[in-house]
């Protein structure tokens, strides 16, 4: 008679595996939880208690990690291992049936404290599956529900027992890199690290059709943005370099915000009373560049909103929800592609990207640290509480574009909005130069937002002369004494942030 040992916690699918191998008469061993589902569903079972002759003990933590378990997985086949089973009463086992616990999915919640997330780091089931893994020219593993065989037979094939001997090894080893991921970010030096990622999507090509390209998620079956494509068709490398973009940016603000991006940089953002009206006021910003942009919005996309775009061309649209009276007109626009993403999911906490020879990782910017200094006046006049309200628009919708970045921004009422943007060149004058040159006649009495400090007064030059009433930038130049000149003798407001924000 051939063994099984069954100790799961996504219990999907269990109980017809169970009556499959109980009927094929298979002996099942099978622990806690997983033991009373089966019993439930009137499938026998031995429960593990009675094979090591031991409780479970601290509440369920040690009740596999025996040997009367391990040595009836790891047993070779060879008739002198078997034997010393036999003499000490313990079964061999064929078949182990072990998924983990959910750490990761514990590890995204927030209403859990530290210790209720370390009881999710499973330790038996991870030996168990490892063991079976090992051991598989004679035993075999399943660690997902989603492979039970329903034809029993397969479990005798030595290649079939290899493919999920395999799959429990990278089950294992993405568990472990989830915790020791979970532990890295609660400490300050740096660690080896492993990344373990799922091939969840093969791209049409990378940024140009000669490369290949594939999405990969941080979770099997993972989806961009943990949303859905409702329509449209797959999206491609650049489409997602530049949803990312735009994503980031409308998250950055609490009232109804949209943001156009183009080449992974914003060419419009505004924040305003309603999603559409800060639609309007985000491509009024760049109308030239807006055309083949992706466009993100912060609240549900609305008739109004859609009525804005006209028969504007676009890529993606991505929002956090689509009223239904939308879908139908959408649907219209060609190969637009809608994603609804969850706005309540985290962006990542952490930014990795690839230079010859290594990895480069950093804390993703969120804004301003919570340390920071608070910002100063640095001029002898100080920004009306009109231009202080751009200023702070402008400052956080300057995060987002390329370096060097410069983002002229205004005021009306309860609407605020960019009205040029320049970023990506070598030298701040140019971009000061770009962005009064998107935004003509509507620079002036507009403020101004930049990245990084000014090295010259030459930008602060430039500015006057488009009409900027008042900047805002990190200061930190061996030449900020001369810069703080030039904008008092120009009449401007001027306050240092003491905190940079490049993109690069």
């Amino acid at each position: 008679m051939k063994t099984a040992l069954l100790s799961v916690w996504d219990k999907r699918k269990l109980l017809p595996l169970g009556r499959r191998l109980h009927e094929e008469d298979w002996q099942l061993i099978a622990s806690g939880g997983t033991a009373q589902e089966l019993e439930k569903g009137g499938v026998e079972v031995i429960p593990v208690r009675e094979i090591t002759g031991e409780r479970e003990w601290f509440e369920g933590r040690v009740k596999t990690l025996h040997p009367a378990i391990h040595a009836g997985i790891l047993a070779p086949d060879r008739e002198e291992a078997l034997a010393q089973l036999t003499e000490r009463g313990w079964p061999r086992i064929d078949l182990v049936v072990v998924n983990l616990y959910p750490f990761q999915e514990m590890i995204d919640r927030v209403d859990l404290s530290e210790d209720e997330i370390l009881e999710f780091i499973d330790i038996g089931g991870a030996a168990l599956l490892r063991a079976a893994a090992k051991n598989y020219t004679r035993v075999t593993v399943l660690s997902d529900p989603d492979d039970y065989p329903t034809d029993l037979s397969v479990l005798d094939k030595k290649g079939y027992r290899l493919e999920m001997a395999y799959k429990a090894f990278a089950t294992t080893a993405a568990y472990d890199q989830a915790i020791s991921r979970y532990f890295t970010e609660h400490t300050v030096t740096p660690r080896e690290k492993t990344h373990v990622l799922h091939p969840a999507q093969r791209l049409r090509y990378g940024e140009n059709p000669h490369q290949e390209a594939t999405f990969y998620a941080r979770k099997p079956g993972g989806k961009p943005f943990h949303g859905t494509l409702l329509q449209g068709k797959a999206l491609s490398y650049n489409n997602l370099l530049d949803l990312e973009g735009a994503w980031r940016c409308v998250r950055r603000f609490e009232g109804p915000a949209a943001a156009v991006v183009k080449h992974t940089s914003p060419c419009g953002v505004a924040e305003a009373d309603s999603p559409a009206e800060a639609l309007r006021l985000a491509l009024a910003s760049d109308p030239t560049s807006a055309f083949g942009s992706v466009i993100a919005s912060n609240r549900t996309i609305t008739p109004a909103f859609v009525d804005r775009l006209g028969d504007m061309f676009l890529e993606c649209l991505i929002a956090p929800g689509f009223s239904p009276p939308t879908l139908e007109p959408l649907s219209q626009q060609g190969n637009l592609r809608l994603i609804k993403a969850p706005l309540e999911k985290p962006l990542p906490g952490r930014e990795l990207r690839t230079i010859p020879g290594g990895y480069l990782e950093q804390e993703a910017d969120t804004g301003d640290p919570g340390e920071s200094p608070r910002w100063t006046v640095i001029t002898e006049r100080e920004p009306t509480p009109q231009e202080l309200a751009a200023l702070k628009f402008g400052w956080q919708a300057v995060m987002d574009v390329k370096s060097n970045a410069v983002l002229l921004a205004r005021i009306e009422g309860s609407k605020r909005f960019t009205v040029g943007i320049g970023g990506g060149q070598p030298n701040r004058a140019d971009c000061v130069r770009m962005a009064g040159l998107r935004a003509g006649d509507r620079a002036q009495g507009a403020v101004l937002a930049s990245d990084a400090f000014f090295p010259f007064p030459d930008g602060i030059q430039l500015a006057h002369e488009l009409g900027v009433t008042a900047v805002v930038q990190p200061g930190g130049s061996i030449r900020d004494p001369d810069v703080i000149a030039e904008a008092d003798a120009r009449g401007l407001a001027m306050l240092f942030t003491h905190t940079r924000h490049f993109r690069h």
